[in-house]
């Protein structure tokens, strides 16, 4: 298994309200439909984020392994107000560079050094494009004729991907933003129709531009800046597990009453590090047997693609590594089971705890044994 997370390296909202303010350094990301007494049209705010294309490539060209992998765009929420009914969420590749800046929501002055609802990079600099429809690859918002500008963006009419990607909400489901963006990201890495700006995030037209004063929704995510452990993140995933137990002589555990632990868990390790964790396992109550040696100092295998890692802050207790039947599988050598974890992917300064779960004999087993370990700056 793998999982590799890329942190983002800029992100802002822009806002049909304040045109030229930029919020490059605000700790959220708004996506709003709001109507005001001040205006008889929706008020909208989008928002745009990036991720190094460096990063991204070194991690399909280094990391990654074989075709079976996903990148999905994570993104956490801090409010959702309004939301009385099903409705999604749009996702497209950015057409234009556009410049972070360094404001923030509603700074006195405002700030305008950067991207915002008129302009790319800062005010009166590159307009973002101004006419319903430019050319055939992308498009903008700028039919409304009271909000022109709100970026821009590919669609899948030239692309030959599915554009844009979605992700659907109710009243009672999860808010936080989970959406597979894979075809975006491969054409990123092959440049063949476009290159890397970043995606920008919005409501679906009928929603985000309904005038109606009894729809006014709030969604508002973690930034890039948060003070937080919820950063948005890109999220790589690959099966690189392996079985081969080469001259082992250890057998695969026939008994759902198991001991796990970890033993080369040091209890800390640098943000930069990639560390594999070895599994010692054994049944809680071997079968007795006529030989020399303890029964206990016999190594045995979880069974193979039965058996998984995940990984939680230990704080919040909240999955930061969910299990993943797929891309958290273990692997084995002639040693044990084992996994790789990225450390770069875990915010530094936290502890964190690994739980193991195992499917024997029909039944699923997880094991939460205060494996603990906490990440640090190099």
């Amino acid at each position: 298994m793998a999982v590799y997370k890329i942190f983002p390296e800029k992100d802002a909202t822009i806002y049909s309200l304040f045109p030229t303010m930029n919020t490059g350094l605000d700790e959220i990301l708004d996506l709003t439909n709001l109507n005001f007494a001040i205006s008889s049209s929706a008020q909208v705010a989008r928002f745009l984020i990036k991720f190094n294309q460096d990063d991204i490539t070194n991690t399909l060209n280094n990391l990654v392994s074989g075709s079976d992998w996903s990148a999905n765009l994570n993104l956490y929420i801090a409010t959702a107000q309004s939301i009385n009914t099903d409705y999604y969420l749009e996702v497209f590749p950015v057409y234009g560079s556009w410049g972070m800046g360094t404001g923030q929501y509603l700074d006195n002055p405002i700030s305008t050094n950067g991207v915002s609802w008129l302009y790319q990079n800062y005010s009166q600099g590159t307009s973002w494009p101004t006419v319903s429809w430019i050319t055939e690859p992308y498009i903008s918002m700028s039919y409304q004729s009271n909000n022109k500008g709100g970026g821009a963006w590919y669609t899948g009419s030239t692309t030959g991907i599915t554009l844009p990607v979605t992700q659907s909400f109710n009243y009672r489901s999860d808010k936080d933003l989970n959406v597979n963006v894979k075809d975006i990201v491969e054409h990123w890495y092959s440049g063949s129709d476009f290159t890397n700006e970043g995606f920008i995030i919005k409501w679906e037209d009928t929603i985000e531009w309904n005038s109606a004063k009894a729809v006014q929704p709030v969604l508002q995510y973690y930034s890039v800046d948060t003070n937080t452990i919820y950063p948005p993140v890109l999220n790589f995933k690959w099966d690189d597990s392996t079985w081969n137990t080469g001259s082992s002589i250890s057998t695969v555990v026939n008994t759902d009453t198991v001991y796990v632990s970890i033993p080369e868990n040091q209890g800390f390790f640098y943000s930069e590090s990639i560390q594999r964790f070895r599994i010692d396992c054994r049944p809680k109550y071997p079968e007795i047997i006529f030989q020399t040696a303890s029964l206990y100092t016999t190594n045995y295998y979880l069974p193979s693609g039965s058996a998984w890692y995940a990984v939680k802050d230990l704080d919040t207790n909240e999955y930061v590594i969910p299990f993943d039947d797929n891309y958290t599988k273990m692997s084995a050598d002639e040693i044990s089971n084992y996994f790789f974890l990225y450390m770069n992917g875990l915010q530094p300064e936290r502890y964190y705890t690994i739980l193991i779960k195992y499917a024997i004999s029909g039944s699923t087993f997880v094991q939460d044994s205060d494996y603990n370990f906490k990440v640090i700056n190099g």
